[in-house]
């Protein structure tokens, strides 16, 4: 839409607001490259289990279209080591082994949607989990002027695949490199490519553990995608397929 009212502002100088009417045809058109390359604001939220693709997508989408990733895990820490108030609030809480508060993770994601990174959207990875967090998390958008969810997109596979592609990861705990026994194995088996050291398996890999994960997510995401759709905002993505074809999809999501 600006770039259209900047072209039919070159066209009647006698329309053109002073400072432009002022401008050089070269600052102008500067101008006019900078609006149309700079993506429209999205506000994204990806639903998704583990092992669903999400890490794989959401860096991609970040910066493709110029977004924040706002991982509500990461944020906390993030929050805590900064010593923020909202962090020194979670601090309190996590050392007496209780959950944060709805209120403190929506201050915290409050606080990074105001800074610069966030300027074109953000990608909310985690978060919401409940109707009544995005109930909130609604509210606080409005109040703080910055816009709306646009997007919610949810990342289907089904929990065989998942359980196999989570239980078949190898870990190299030093360097955080992942492998996995079928899809992506070591060169020598159980050992990392660069350093030859022993490979780990996360102790909480495992099917019985993953199943009940699965279940318990299932259970709690239902809701609150049912809220989003409620809204026209959801959109399911089979995700049980090679990473370029799950992003492709995601852009004719993104162009809508």
């Amino acid at each position: 839409g600006s770039a259209f009212c900047l072209h039919r502002a070159t066209r009647s100088r006698s329309s053109m607001p002073a400072d432009l009417a002022r401008a050089s045809t070269t600052d102008l058109l500067a101008e006019l490259k900078r609006r149309m390359e700079s993506p429209p604001k999205k506000n994204i939220i990806l639903v998704g289990p583990p092992g669903s693709g999400k890490g794989t997508q959401a860096p991609l989408i970040k910066d493709k279209y110029k977004l924040c990733h706002l991982a509500t895990g990461d944020l906390l820490r993030a929050a805590v080591a900064a010593g923020t108030e909202m962090g020194k609030a979670a601090k309190e809480v996590m050392e007496k082994g209780g959950l944060v508060s709805d209120e403190i993770v929506i201050g915290i994601i409050k606080d990074n949607i105001s800074t610069p990174d966030c300027g074109n959207g953000f990608i909310l990875d985690g978060f919401p989990r409940t109707v009544v967090q995005a109930e909130k998390l609604d509210g606080m958008l409005t109040s703080e002027g910055v816009g709306h969810i646009d997007h919610v997109i949810e990342f289907k596979v089904p929990d065989a695949t998942l359980v196999e592609r989570i239980c078949g990861r190898l870990i190299h705990p030093a360097s955080g490199r992942s492998y996995h026994e079928k899809f992506h194995p070591p060169k020598v088996a159980g050992k990392d490519d660069e350093t030859g050291e022993p490979l780990v398996k996360r102790k909480d890999d495992n099917e019985e553990t993953l199943t009940k994960r699965l279940d318990a997510f299932h259970k709690q995401t239902k809701p609150v995608v049912d809220y989003y759709a409620k809204q026209g905002l959801y959109s399911p993505v089979d995700a049980d397929r090679k990473a370029d074809s799950v992003s492709a999809t995601i852009a004719a999501i993104l162009a809508k």
